[in-house]
């Protein structure tokens, strides 16, 4: 980056720490991926230049030749990569997983319709119509959420939602339980997906839901998408009425997001999304989400994201043994969640420390959650990363060792504010020592930078 090294040294600097960060941590929050140096190439490309309003074959700009052929070539690797139905089609014009739901509502409903999905604590989106009164905790036995005051999302304050949450048991859907509260409230969508739903979803079971009290059915597979173009995990395509992803996580395909539909559905979404919620799209993303379309298709693609299920049900396994609480006992995809209410220190300040220790996770929210969202009983890991540069089990036997020491390092601190704990934690010798260990590890495996 010599031109921007020449004119902008400040911000060449921070480029320049930030990727000594991702080179030197592993990066385990399972929203979070690398991509290859060619989809970085397209996305860092002149075609960030033009402006492509409209849709292909008919743009209010001209010059939009080659984009047009961009957009069209990338709709047909969608339609290749997630194996669509020869009706179905594509929008990838949408900027993110957020505004390509909000895309669908918008196509599909009226202001006020009611919209089901799953309860965010349990590890729904916000997008999904996610609302709370603050300082009043959900009933953690009622099987149903039907929103606060304070309407944290659009969705919730344009449309009418409700959520349905995991089995307070078993920690997964029951699908029997989300029928009768389907038809009970006749919500006009239901959705599936979000970020912390550790296991697969029946999207048979779903889909029968959603046509017996009138429903259309959105999957929102924004974090299993790769896995699912790789055959690692089950698809909705073809099943549900509406497949909306994000295209950054397990797609490695540069930020972005996808809908896929019916042609006819397809066609309602595309007004939707433009001129409905966007002037004109990011040629430059799509290009980048072409090119990781592409490589999704190749052997190394698959082989990789086979290895990430893998990889995550064998972190779950070695965590288990160090009396981690798994969530669901167990993941079928990329991520895990633990209940760390066994342990010393909650989601928060774990993930502050592992931080420290040069392992990058998030804290999360839990079934049957009592705590804050901004101080839940949870962390969340997941997989993608790490195992894009090239680590297998006997690495994940390691991490899994390291964030038990580091939970045994910083026991010892658990009562000081977190101000305080961090200072701590950021001057302990042994967790530097966890650091550098992770940094030898990180150096065994490097990033293709």
């Amino acid at each position: 980056m010599s031109n921007l090294e020449a004119q902008d040294p400040e911000v060449h600097e921070l480029i320049k720490l930030e990727t000594q960060r991702q080179q030197t941590k592993l990066s385990m929050i399972p929203s979070e991926n690398f991509f290859s140096k060619a989809v970085r190439e397209a996305t860092g490309s002149v075609l960030s230049h033009k402006y492509a309003e409209g849709n292909i074959g008919r743009r209010y700009y001209e010059g939009n030749k080659f984009i047009d052929k961009i957009e069209k070539l990338t709709i047909e690797r969608a339609k290749q990569a997630f194996n669509l139905p020869p009706n179905w089609s594509a929008n990838v014009q949408t900027l993110s997983g957020s505004t390509a739901n909000l895309s669908v509502y918008l196509a599909l409903l009226n202001i006020g319709d009611y919209i089901m999905g799953l309860y965010l604590p349990d590890g729904g989106h916000l997008s999904h119509g996610w609302s709370y009164t603050p300082k009043v905790p959900a009933d953690p036995n009622k099987t149903v959420y039907y929103g606060g005051k304070q309407k944290v999302n659009i969705s919730s304050k344009i449309f009418n939602t409700i959520s349905y949450k995991t089995d307070p048991k078993t920690q997964l859907l029951d699908y029997d339980e989300i029928e009768r509260i389907a038809l009970l409230q006749k919500p006009k969508l239901i959705i599936t997906g979000g970020t912390a739903y550790p296991r697969e979803i029946d999207y048979q079971r779903m889909k029968q839901i959603a046509d017996k009290v009138g429903a259309f059915y959105l999957a929102d597979i924004a974090h299993e998408a790769g896995l699912i173009a790789a055959g690692a995990m089950n698809s909705p395509v073809g099943i549900a009425d509406v497949v909306t992803m994000t295209t950054h996580k397990t797609l490695r395909s540069g930020r972005g997001a996808i809908i896929l539909a019916h042609e006819d559905t397809i066609k309602k979404i595309n007004k939707a999304v433009l001129p409905g919620l966007l002037g004109g799209p990011f040629n430059h993303s799509i290009a980048g989400i072409c090119v990781g379309l592409k490589e999704t298709q190749t052997d190394k693609f698959k082989e990789y994201a086979f290895q990430t299920v893998k990889n995550a049900k064998h972190l779950a396994e070695e965590l288990a043994k160090f009396d981690f609480k798994i969530i669901s006992k167990g993941t079928d995809k990329h991520l895990i969640l633990i209940d760390l209410t066994n342990k010393p220190l909650l989601g928060k300040k774990f993930a502050r420390a592992l931080d420290h220790a040069g392992i990058v996770a998030n804290y999360n929210t839990i079934p049957q959650e009592t705590k804050s969202p901004l101080n839940p009983s949870g962390l969340r890991l997941g997989t993608p990363w790490i195992t894009g540069r090239g680590m297998k089990e006997a690495e994940i036997s390691k991490i899994a060792l390291l964030i038990n020491q580091v939970m045994k390092i910083t026991e010892q601190y658990k009562d000081l504010k977190f101000k305080d704990f961090k200072e701590a934690v950021s001057a302990d010798i042994e967790i530097q020592k966890i650091a550098n260990e992770v940094k030898v590890m990180c150096e065994q495996f490097p990033l293709d930078m």
